[in-house]
């Protein structure tokens, strides 16, 4: 016998349905607080705040936005490596240990800030 997958798609749906809600008052600082991290992240009010309440990491827009030209500039580079059969292997190797350096840095500077911002949300 087969099992009907529209079920359990409706199932699934009913489970993720929002149909909650909550509402509570901010001091001025905490909404401007919570005010410029939407306008950083790209998110409305309520995915933010929901996804901080469940541990989600929250990036940036623009830290995305970074990381994604490095991966394309990195990918640049090892285009033009493959394409001169390593004729510029010594300074490719360098651009592409420096893109490695900045991404890191990049990412574990966007880390500290969502710790940060989880530690200022705990009361």
């Amino acid at each position: 016998m087969v099992e009907h997958t529209g079920n359990q798609q409706t199932k699934q749906k009913k489970l993720t349905h929002k149909t909650r809600k909550i509402s509570f008052r901010l001091s001025e600082s905490e909404y401007a607080q919570i005010s410029d991290d939407i306008a950083v992240c790209g998110l409305s009010v309520s995915s933010l705040v929901r996804k901080r309440l469940l541990g989600v990491r929250v990036a940036s827009q623009a830290d995305l936005a970074v990381l994604s030209e490095l991966r394309r500039l990195g990918g640049l580079l090892k285009h033009i490596h493959n394409e001169t059969r390593g004729a510029y292997s010594s300074l490719t190797a360098q651009a592409i240990k420096d893109l490695s350096a900045y991404a890191r840095a990049l990412s574990q500077k966007t880390e500290k800030r969502r710790v940060a911002s989880l530690e200022d949300s705990v009361p």
